[in-house]
């Protein structure tokens, strides 16, 4: 279904009611644009129709929702899902099932490829970026508390030995996590080095 239509009809609150069963939207769904009010005529002589363009809005929550799923159909998983739309930036996706450990994979791998596949879904069209965080048994919370934890044992060592220490390869996430959690730290400065996926974080005391 295209989500740009055309629509004639015999008034533009006609018209409009026909765009709006067509492509199965709520006024506020769409955006219409009035091409042609049309005009009545006197008794049906000199009479012009209206004529108006619908566009139906985008919706990130719809779009990724359809995608997981279709997603989980597909893998055969019972899975709900819950989206919020926290702004007009950022939707929060929260999945819920049983087994969400196949979903987590190894240090979240698993569950990061998932939001960068619907990330790239929802932000394929045009308009504005919606940046997608999805979670499950609250993983996020309690890695990024372990990342917390690991970060100012790490720079203790670091400052103890006065020699760089250097943490395993991390995700983009995992690593901005080391980062702010010692940016404020007097003794050490981090940074990342090597290449995507086996970047890693340098603890290095000053």
């Amino acid at each position: 279904m295209n989500d740009n239509i055309e629509v004639i009809a015999k008034t533009v609150e006609e018209a409009t009611n026909e765009a709006l069963r067509q492509l199965k939207a709520t006024i506020d769904e769409v955006e219409i644009t009035i091409l042609d009010s049309g005009v009545k005529g006197f008794i049906g002589i000199g009479s012009r129709p209206a004529k108006i363009l619908v566009k139906k809005l985008f919706n990130p929550v719809t779009a990724a929702t359809t995608f997981l799923a279709d997603f989980f159909d597909a893998m055969g998983m019972q899975v709900e899902v819950i989206a919020t739309l926290l702004n007009e930036k950022q939707l929060n996706i929260e999945l819920k099932g049983e087994k969400m450990g196949i979903l987590i994979g190894k240090r979240g791998q698993t569950l990061d490829a998932l939001q960068y596949i619907v990330n790239i879904v929802v932000n394929k069209g045009e308009g504005r970026y919606v940046s997608i965080n999805i979670d499950t048994e609250d993983y996020r919370k309690r890695r990024t508390e372990t990342l917390e934890s690991l970060a100012v044992n790490l720079a203790k060592k670091a400052k103890h030995i006065r020699k760089n220490v250097v943490l395993e390869p991390m995700s983009p996430y995992e690593r901005r996590v080391i980062h702010a959690v010692l940016q404020s730290d007097r003794y050490v400065t981090t940074y990342s080095e090597g290449n995507e996926p086996y970047r890693y974080v340098v603890i290095s005391p000053k």
